[in-house]
């Protein structure tokens, strides 16, 4: 019972952070939103959990007179493949080409369910800090990095009016 609370608040924790995320994405109109990056972070975390709940089962099969060569084996990194593989797909569900001007659309918001996936993991190893460290970052690169971006090609586009391209 105790190990399923710890669970809970960290499929919780993971369900905030992402949900930050997320809503950055819901309010700037973006393929996939607050429900989407908080099942990605929540479903994360929890198989990150379930490695922890699958090792100590695993020892409780351990027979008791056993010799000290008796191993049992947990790869927690399978998981962690799995889970980036799986999330992979996921977000190349939101990557396509826009007709009209030729462009990608959806990679940051793939990029964003990537490493919203990265950071539910980090809470189900209850990492808490570096999981909200992590958040409040992809906060500032969604949020503030597009105002740089906007200023810089407003600078460049000031500059090359005057002057012909070289190319």
């Amino acid at each position: 019972m105790e190990q399923d609370l710890s669970i809970m608040l960290r499929l919780l924790v993971a369900a905030f952070l992402s949900g930050l995320i997320g809503y950055e994405r819901e309010l700037t109109r973006k393929e996939a939103g607050l429900r989407t990056h908080m099942l990605v972070a929540i479903g994360s975390a929890l198989l990150i959990a379930l490695v922890e709940v699958a090792t100590q089962h695993a020892l409780t099969l351990i027979p008791a007179n056993e010799p000290p060569s008796f191993r049992v084996q947990i790869a927690p990194l399978v998981v962690i493949q799995a889970v980036v593989t799986g999330i992979g797909f996921l977000g190349a569900g939101t990557i396509f080409m826009a007709r009209a001007n030729t462009r990608v659309k959806g990679l940051t918001t793939a990029a964003s369910i990537w490493v919203t996936a990265a950071i539910g993991m980090t809470v189900g190893f209850s990492r808490y800090t570096l999981a909200t460290g992590a958040t409040l970052l992809v906060l500032f690169v969604l949020h503030v990095m597009p105002r740089l971006e906007r200023a810089v090609r407003a600078n460049d586009n000031n500059d090359n009016s005057d002057t012909p391209d070289p190319d």
